[in-house]
């Protein structure tokens, strides 16, 4: 019986970035899940459970990103689901911080936008393994 093919999710309200990273990702072999709101973001990884997340954090409510995380890590079902946060923010705030030494954001990897895909790709495959 062969294993299922690695589950993504992509959650952001760019529509046209969702859609451009989904190709790439499923032309790489993921099977992707898309969701534009951090509520919707949390109702389909409950449901679905993907072996990772790519999240945006600057999305409709400026800061929904953290808190999607947040509420993400607070439910025991997706406690061991990698999250990697793509934003622009470490690009337009350069005197932000460190993004992996934000305070209270329990990602797992940090890429800013835009995002290099065959990078994007080596680190999903590092933490997760290949697509089947």
């Amino acid at each position: 019986m062969t294993p299922a093919a690695k589950r993504i999710l992509i959650v952001d309200d760019d529509r046209d970035f969702v859609e451009a990273i989904a190709s790439f990702l499923e032309a790489s072999g993921f099977t992707v899940r898309k969701a534009h709101t951090g509520s919707d973001a949390v109702k389909l990884a409950r449901m679905e459970r993907p072996d990772l997340i790519l999240m945006d954090i600057m999305m409709g409510e400026r800061t929904e990103g953290f808190f999607t995380i947040r509420e993400m890590r607070r439910q025991e079902d997706l406690k061991g689901v990698p999250i990697f946060v793509l934003s622009a923010l470490g690009t337009q705030m350069p005197d932000f911080g460190n993004p992996p030494e934000w305070a209270g954001l329990a990602h797992d990897e940090f890429l800013s936008k835009p995002v290099d895909m065959v990078q994007l790709v080596e680190k999903i495959r590092q933490r997760i393994g290949q697509p089947t």
